[in-house]
């Protein structure tokens, strides 16, 4: 049996089991995600039994049907809606997370945060390199669309580990789970920068001001809303409506504002003195609270009607599906997602734990992080969104760019399913021994006396 806490002598380790309130926490995160990862699941299937049906000029009408009002910019078609609009709270999430992971989290040394960060930037960089290379070799004119591979979807990926991880370590978990909110971090740099063709420097100037209002009024919620006559939703709410409508406005993606939202509240925890209090105390932040409150929504609405009108798409039977895996842009969807994102992942990580003359904490091996980095080929959410800023909605190359997805995505689930299932049966004794619990003070011993409960 594989060793389950010995580690070796001088040298430092990573990817290390982490904390037991870590470990409790991730563990929350991945029973939400499963659920969240079936709906999204189920709305992809029935967009594309939908799209592929004889009502299927029904579907294309209701996506395409636009409401709104025009002097706002805000007349747009219900998919852009579903894209622009419910995917910021999605987004808003990845803030929250995000800021989490580096202030209160595991992540909060840098030596620890390197590696997944790392790990991140090498499975966007050669997933990239992989479709440019495929599309330029086939003088393809898609080379637009060069970031499609580079994300990672948080809910099907956690869902998918969730099902099979019962008995792999959990710092596995959390590096999957610090990886794909990085990843999408990178991505929407990339849409802001990459995506963003023309910018108004007044609508943008002007969404610093709700921005900061809602950046101030969030650090003094217990302060200003603590009497509960204005509920602090009352507020915060419109700021935060009226931040994402002038950042659309602007030409940057609105979903930034999510993020730039997120980042703006809280996360350690202050006392009636307006101390903050150690991440470890039992009174929830402000941050966790809004996740709270906002993945149910997140991952029970805005992220499956986001999948339902995006994902649908007229495969035209075998024939049809024969003529997109021709296209230079599915086959380097295919390979920077199913090929490139485990190679960017596994040489970036040696990379660094090679050049720090660090070691993989022996808790952890190279197959196991193998499996991880096929797992996060598993780019849906993301994509399908990058995949509509690159090519006009209803073009071909649109069209064939979410099959690759879709086939790219169930690829990478199977093989990763399959590789992580033979991996969580060869930890299952290994768990079974770390979880005693001689002194019974309601922690396994390998967490030590009670630290980052």
């Amino acid at each position: 049996m594989e060793p389950s806490s010995s580690k070796p002598n001088g040298a430092r380790t990573v990817l290390g089991r982490g904390s037991y309130g870590e470990a409790l926490r991730i563990g929350e995160i991945l029973r939400k995600e499963t659920v969240g990862g079936i709906l999204l699941l189920l709305a992809t299937v029935a967009a594309l039994i939908w799209a592929n049906s004889p009502a299927a000029d029904t579907y294309f009408a209701v996506r395409d049907f636009e409401i709104g009002y025009e002097p706002w910019h805000l007349k747009l078609s219900i998919g852009t809606w579903a894209a622009d609009g419910l995917l910021a709270i999605f987004f808003f999430l990845v803030g929250l997370e995000l800021k989490k992971e580096f202030i209160a989290g595991d992540l909060r040394d840098l030596r620890q945060a390197i590696v997944p960060i790392a790990a991140a930037a090498g499975g966007v960089v050669v997933p990239a390199l992989i479709y440019v290379a495929v599309n330029l070799i086939a003088g393809s004119d898609g080379l637009r669309g060069w970031a499609i591979p580079t994300a990672t979807d948080i809910a099907f990926a956690l869902a998918v580990l969730a099902v099979i991880s019962s008995h792999l370590p959990s710092a596995l978990r959390i590096f999957l789970l610090t990886l794909a909110v990085v990843d999408d971090l990178i991505a929407i740099a990339i849409i802001a920068f990459f995506y963003t063709e023309e910018v108004h420097p007044a609508y943008l100037l002007w969404m610093l001001v709700p921005l900061a209002a809602f950046t101030l009024l969030v650090q003094r919620v217990p302060r200003f809303f603590g009497t509960r006559r204005w509920p602090a939703w009352v507020i915060l709410l419109p700021l935060g409506i009226a931040t994402w409508a002038l950042m659309h406005a602007s030409g940057v993606h609105a979903t930034v504002a999510g993020v730039l939202l997120g980042f703006a509240v809280p996360v350690l925890r202050r006392g009636p003195d307006r101390q903050k209090l150690p991440a470890d105390s039992e009174a929830p932040g402000l941050s966790e609270i809004f996740e709270h409150r906002f993945r149910p929504i997140s991952t029970g609405f805005a992220v499956p009607v986001f999948a339902f009108f995006s994902a649908g798409v007229a495969l035209g039977g075998w024939s049809g599906l024969g003529a997109v895996v021709k296209d230079p842009v599915a086959i380097g969807i295919i390979l920077g997602l199913v090929i490139g994102k485990p190679i960017g992942i596994l040489l970036t990580t040696w990379a660094v734990t090679a050049g720090t003359r660090a070691k993989l904490d022996a808790d952890v091996r190279w197959v196991d992080l193998t499996g991880i980095g096929i797992l996060a080929g598993i780019g849906f959410t993301v994509s399908l969104l990058v995949n509509d800023l690159s090519f006009e909605v209803g073009s071909l190359h649109n069209d064939d760019a979410k099959v690759g997805i879709l086939v790219a995505s169930v690829l990478a689930a199977l093989l990763a399913s399959a590789l992580l299932t033979a991996r969580n049966r060869r930890y299952r004794l290994i768990e079974e021994e770390d979880r005693r619990d001689d002194d019974q003070d309601g922690i396994p011993d390998v967490y030590g006396d009670g630290e980052g409960r």
